[in-house]
């Protein structure tokens, strides 16, 4: 039984100080727990301290992400990430292939399969994104354009724990832009791509990897998101700045 997951993507939003206060503010609004949820919260790199402290501190019930990552141990590569370093911050997952990050900074399926491996390697879980613009859509060749981003983004992971990789499927003309896929087209791709992680790494396997929809999710449509057999959670952008609207959507997966 795959445990149900809501993360909240920060994105380039929050101060530190604003980071602590809103971090304070969602462990206040959880406090009674979330059952079997997991709930992720993933601020920017220089909040993440912050919010670790407030994790700690407060005893919240949500765990901690990065929203980038670099596949590389250390050295001459200025303003990124080691996964090292975030183990040492307290991350306990960490957003990859974010459809900004392909967008505005040309990553490809292969930084995105270097990064997930190298995460894994640290025991931290990638999150990774997925989707689609609106020419493809519009050309009915989503589904297929989906699928071989997954085969290529996961080439040659070993997959043991089936929950300690989370794939997020965001179609990109849904994002930040008010409009939302339905339902039906969140489990046609979740579907289709629960069916490719099944010939990858077997059907047991893909069972256990959760699935969540990204695209202007938010506390009036996540509960129809979540009927759906292959949806898992959902990864929340702009929601997930306010602790009250955020707590809501946990508590409607709960």
């Amino acid at each position: 039984m795959r445990n149900r997951m809501i993360a909240g993507n920060w994105k380039m939003n929050k101060t530190y100080s604003e980071g602590v206060v809103l971090a304070q503010g969602l462990a206040r609004e959880l406090e009674g727990g979330t059952g079997s949820v997991d709930v992720v919260v993933a601020p920017p790199a220089v909040d993440l301290k912050g919010v670790a402290e407030v994790i700690e501190q407060e005893q919240a019930p949500f765990a901690l992400s990065a929203q980038n990552v670099y596949w590389e141990e250390s050295g001459a590569f200025t303003g990124e990430t080691a996964p090292g370093m975030l183990n040492a911050i307290g991350a306990t997952y960490c957003i990859i292939g974010h459809s900004e990050r392909r967008g505005y900074f040309g990553e490809t399926d292969e930084d995105i399969n270097r990064k997930a491996k190298a995460l894994m390697a640290h025991d931290i879980v990638p999150i990774s994104c997925c989707g689609e613009p609106l020419e493809v859509r519009e050309a009915g060749e989503h589904v297929a354009f989906v699928v071989d981003q997954i085969k290529k983004d996961t080439e040659g992971l070993e997959i043991e724990d089936p929950s300690k990789y989370v794939i997020a499927y965001e179609p990109i003309w849904a994002i930040g832009t008010g409009k939302t896929a339905t339902a039906d087209d969140a489990q046609e791709v979740c579907g289709a791509i629960r069916k490719t992680l099944a010939e990858i790494f077997g059907q047991e396997k893909a069972d256990g990897i959760r699935i969540l929809y990204g695209g202007s999710a938010k506390p009036e449509n996540v509960a129809g998101f979540l009927e759906k057999e292959d949806v898992d959670g959902a990864l929340v952008g702009g929601a997930s700045l306010k602790a009250d609207s955020f707590a809501a959507m946990v508590k409607a997966a709960m």
